[in-house]
């Protein structure tokens, strides 16, 4: 009888969690050494593996030791447009007379995370979130629109999950979502980043198997006043209405 216990293939393991110490690093150089100790490996085995992973491109030696490679970005960039919403998302946003003008970015929700997937940079100097990052869903306008989507009892799973200093407390997330419902969008009073707001709505599925997709537009916290917020929380609604399946749309 087999060990279920037992690592089918310990390379592609070793393997896959040198990419995720190089991602936790957040452009960081690792050295060899410090690849190994984290392995819990030897070093010329760890070396073995970075030698496999820098020939297929995704990672690269630099002088102080190893970053994530450009391939990443391209896989990256293939499984964001596996998303129909995600192909049409550009378009849609550089032809909307509000939001061409703005920082709008797409995320999915993965697990009690925001996973940022698409940007458009609509305005002179950078706010939001870099491509590939997590945040907490519950600190971020689109992740509590998509949490708005979910039925309540996993809206308190996604909650009692994300328990950590500097949190909103649960009463505040789910205020939050339950005017987000009522309205048709969120608002992140600068929870996720500081000095930033961010106002989203939820997109619809294309397939069943999608996951919860949200469309946000972050501002500086000196813009964010009721007027914006409304301005920009429409014309989300009205970009999102367009990331609709099309054979899903009622007819004109």
């Amino acid at each position: 009888m087999s060990d279920p216990t037992r690592d089918p293939a310990p390379a592609v393991t070793r393997a896959l969690r040198v990419l995720e110490l190089l991602e936790q690093a957040g452009g960081a150089p690792l050295t060899l050494s410090d690849l190994a100790r984290a392995l819990g490996a030897a070093k010329s085995s760890t070396s073995n593996i970075c030698a496999v992973l820098e020939e297929g491109g995704m990672i690269r030696r630099v002088e102080a030791g190893y970053r994530l490679g450009r391939r990443t970005a391209e896989l990256g960039g293939a499984f964001a447009h596996q998303f129909n919403q995600v192909r049409e998302f550009y378009g849609a946003v550089e032809t909307d007379p509000v939001l061409r003008g703005e920082v709008v970015q797409v995320a999915m929700l993965d697990g009690e995370n925001s996973l940022y997937l698409a940007r458009h940079e609509g305005r002179a100097y950078r706010l939001g979130t870099p491509l590939g990052s997590r945040l907490p869903a519950v600190t971020t306008g689109v992740g509590l629109a998509m949490l708005s989507r979910l039925e309540d009892p996993a809206v308190d799973e996604v909650i009692a999950r994300s328990a950590a200093p500097g949190i909103p407390s649960a009463e505040q997330i789910r205020t939050q979502i339950a005017e987000a419902r009522e309205r048709g969008w969120s608002v992140d009073p600068g929870h996720g980043f500081e000095g930033i707001w961010g106002v989203a709505v939820p997109l619809e599925p294309w397939r069943p198997s999608d996951p919860p997709l949200a469309l946000g537009v972050a501002l500086p916290a000196a813009e964010a006043d009721e007027a914006m917020l409304d301005r920009l929380g429409r014309a989300a609604l009205g970009v999102a209405a367009q990331l609709t399946n099309p054979f899903l749309r009622p007819a004109d």
